[in-house]
């Protein structure tokens, strides 16, 4: 067994290049991979001390912990709610918006997609308290709707760009052919060019639960501590050094809904949906 697992025969077995690459790759399965993998063996860890590499103690101890803080249990539901309430009320502003980016040219349309750029483009921390000084003005700081607006801000470029690139994708001659058979402006939309562009819009979608559920610093800022999601829990929980078991429950707790999404919408993702939603035509 030693022999088979010998560095210097597997060098000369697979070659110099091939070897350098698998060295590489492992490194960076090791870097990459080994902070989740140490995250899972805490959130099963009883009890657990530095300088063991595994937990003395396996079990479920900090599981019951946390779901039985109702604090805790509270920014679970509070962080679905707000990201439910983001992605809906993003759709169904910035879908109607897409659309006319996609089929209407009209001046200044470049530079109202650029716009949504802008968010992204700079440190966030500065931009929300900018807009903290405007929410404090019209009394929405500590309130649902004042961090659903913060998180609809970062969510506005994906809710724009991804779908108005799938509504450019349906060819217009599909659309008149529903028209030819009878069907109106509003029902050739429903049931010809919205679901065609719906792949777009499930990878918009996606992009705008998960960024809500990992909204953090906005919703510190202008939750002013009533409002306490589940990244703005975590920030509590990381500051206690004894806690790092409840720590790692929490962030596989807020990695489960995530993967979840991902996993079932899996078809839509890709270089393609993605790469062509950032394309400003």
């Amino acid at each position: 067994m030693f022999k088979m697992l010998n560095p210097r025969r597997f060098y000369h077995a697979v070659g110099r290049k091939k070897f350098w690459e698998f060295i590489l790759l492992a490194v960076f399965i090791l870097f990459f991979y080994g902070p989740l993998l140490n995250m899972v063996m805490l959130a099963f860890a009883n009890e657990y001390s530095v300088p063991h590499i595994l937990p003395e103690q396996w079990g479920f101890k900090w599981w019951g912990y946390i779901f039985q803080q109702q604090s805790l249990v509270t920014s679970m539901i509070q962080s679905f709610v707000v990201a439910i309430i983001t992605t809906a009320v993003s759709m169904l502003l910035c879908i109607p918006a897409a659309f006319s980016i996609a089929r209407f040219k009209y001046p200044g349309r470049k530079l109202f997609m650029l716009s949504f750029l802008l968010t992204n483009a700079f440190p966030k921390l500065g931009i929300y308290t900018s807009i903290a000084v405007l929410f404090y003005k019209y009394n929405l700081m500590g309130t649902y709707v004042g961090v659903v607006l913060i998180h609809m801000i970062n969510s506005m470029m994906f809710m724009v760009w991804l779908p108005a690139s799938a509504f450019r994708s349906v060819h217009r001659q599909q659309e008149e052919a529903a028209r030819d058979v009878g069907a109106g402006p509003i029902r050739t939309f429903f049931k010809v060019t919205l679901p065609m562009a719906m792949p777009g819009i499930s990878v918009a979608t996606l992009y705008t639960f998960l960024g809500s559920m990992e909204e953090a610093q906005g919703t510190m800022l202008v939750g002013m501590g009533r409002i306490q999601t589940m990244p703005v829990a975590m920030y509590g929980i990381v500051l206690d050094s004894s806690a790092v078991q409840i720590g790692a429950v929490f962030a596989i707790l807020l990695i489960i809904p995530s993967v979840v999404m991902i996993f079932a919408m899996r078809k839509y993702i890709g270089p393609e949906a993605i790469s062509g939603g950032f394309k400003m035509k």
